[in-house]
């Protein structure tokens, strides 16, 4: 649970401090170079220590439990571009003015497009429903330029309270309101939603409380909050991904279909699956290092010591 610097012991704080002072050089050093280096050297950077800090071990484990049959050749790749992908993201959003005036002019496609500009045009609640793919930010910066209204994003605390200061800061340039994830920010994004507002979400974690529906045909414990928001308040709840294209520093926003408005765990299911089909095009994509699959009040089918 993050906690503020002064509820830290003097040993936690040394240690918060020192890591947050290498993180900080890392991306200093990066900023250093032109944009798309930087990017792209980041990548190179988390792909070479993803064996190191475990990212391969963990990436395998959740391979084993979803794509069993997957080649080993793939895993291998896959242990390769999953890390690549997550460095590109850390340095993109470290990078806030330029990754966002880039990605202002990035391609939207898919029906869910028009329902987005629908709703704006009716003055409706929407809720972008994404996940830790390619890179979510992407969506927030070229949906704020097409739709001409901000759009406001939950985040969650980093555990680190002086690296969740520069983490935070660069979120806050790519766009306001921000929701952090608790009682405080819960209310906010309600507030805003009562408005006909925008708020963007990432749905893709191992929600503490949630419903034991299904990912990748495995039991996988979910939020059904979203769902729930969205038929109390009306909301057009749209699922939209943020797909990296081969020169890996653009993107193509997918929007698909509004999501039916029917019960929680329908929606919440269909969602989950919705994802699936997008991750299994661009497996090295999504962030397969989480434990998405890990048990919750015997919820959940991995070990509480297994990785991912």
């Amino acid at each position: 649970m993050p906690v503020e610097k002064s509820e830290l012991g003097r040993g936690a704080r040394a240690s918060y401090y020192a890591q947050y002072l290498l993180l900080r050089g890392l991306i200093g050093g990066m900023r250093l170079l032109p944009y798309d280096r930087r990017i792209a050297a980041m990548g190179r950077v988390m792909s070479a220590i993803g064996p190191l800090v475990g990212f391969s071990k963990r990436i395998r484990a959740n391979l084993a439990l979803t794509c069993p049959d997957l080649p080993e050749a793939e895993i291998t790749r896959l242990c390769r571009a999953v890390p690549d992908n997550a460095g590109r993201a850390i340095m993109e959003h470290f990078s806030p003015d330029e990754f966002t005036r880039r990605q202002q002019g990035a391609r939207v496609s898919g029906p869910g497009a028009a329902a987005f500009d629908a709703a704006i045009a009716e003055g409706k609640p929407v809720m972008l429903i994404t996940a830790h793919f390619g890179h979510y930010l992407a969506t927030r910066a070229a949906l704020q330029a097409r739709g001409g209204k901000p759009i406001g994003c939950l985040y969650r605390r980093m555990a680190n309270p002086y690296f969740n200061e520069i983490y935070v800061d660069a979120f806050l340039r790519t766009g306001k309101p921000m929701f952090e994830q608790g009682r405080r920010g819960m209310m906010e994004m309600v507030r805003s939603l009562k408005q006909g507002g925008i708020i963007a979400i990432v749905s893709d974690l191992h929600a503490h409380g949630g419903a034991e529906l299904s990912f990748f045909g495995k039991p996988a414990v979910t939020s059904v909050l979203n769902a729930e928001l969205a038929l109390k308040y009306d909301a057009v709840m749209i699922p939209c991904y943020s797909v990296r294209q081969d020169n890996g520093l653009d993107f193509e926003i997918v929007m698909h279909d509004p999501v039916a408005h029917t019960d929680p765990i329908t929606m919440t299911q269909f969602l989950n699956d919705d994802l699936e089909k997008m991750v299994r095009q661009h497996m090295g994509q999504w962030f397969w290092i989480h434990r998405r699959w890990k048990p919750w009040l015997d919820l959940g089918t991995q070990d509480d010591d297994a990785p991912g």
